[in-house]
C-alpha cells in the first residue's frame, strides 16, 4: 500500500510526542517511586509545578501513569498512521482530549502545537486511510 507522505509524517510526529514525553515520564515515575522529586530534563522539572499543582493536585505516580498510557497510545497511533490504517487517525484525534488536558495540566508548550500539525496531516491524507 502506498502511504501519503503527509501519513507518514503525521506518523513520526505522535512517535516524537511518544518518546518525547513518554521517556520523561518514565523517569519521574521512577523517581517518585524511589521517594524522591520530580526530576529535572533540560532545567525544567519533569511533569512538575504546573497547572495542576497549581490548583490542588500534585504530581503522583498514578497521574503519572495516566499520562504514560497516553504516550503509549500515541505510538500506537504513529504504528497505525505508518501503515495507513484508518483507526490510527481516529486514535490521534481521539488522543487530542485527555492529551490536551495533560499538556495543560503539567504545562507542557509543544506537544499541542505538534498535535495541530499532526492533525491537519490526518486530515489531509484521511480519503487514503483503509
Amino acid at each position: 500500500m502506498n502511504v501519503p507522505a503527509s501519513l507518514r509524517v503525521a506518523a513520526i510526529l505522535s512517535w516524537i510526542l511518544a518518546l518525547g514525553l513518554g521517556v520523561p515520564c518514565l523517569m519521574a515515575i521512577r523517581n517518585l517511586s524511589s521517594g524522591r522529586g520530580i526530576p529535572l530534563v533540560l532545567g525544567f522539572p519533569a511533569y512538575g509545578g504546573g497547572p495542576f499543582e497549581r490548583y490542588g493536585l500534585p504530581t503522583t505516580i498514578l497521574l503519572l501513569v495516566g499520562f504514560l498510557l497516553v504516550c503509549l497510545l500515541e505510538a500506537l497511533a504513529g504504528w497505525l498512521l505508518w501503515g495507513g490504517h484508518r483507526a490510527g487517525g481516529v486514535l490521534a484525534l481521539i488522543l487530542l482530549a485527555p492529551g490536551a488536558v495533560y499538556w495543560w495540566g503539567f504545562d507542557l508548550p509543544y506537544p499541542p502545537i505538534v498535535a495541530v500539525i499532526r492533525t491537519i496531516l490526518v486530515a489531509l491524507g484521511w480519503s487514503s486511510l483503509i
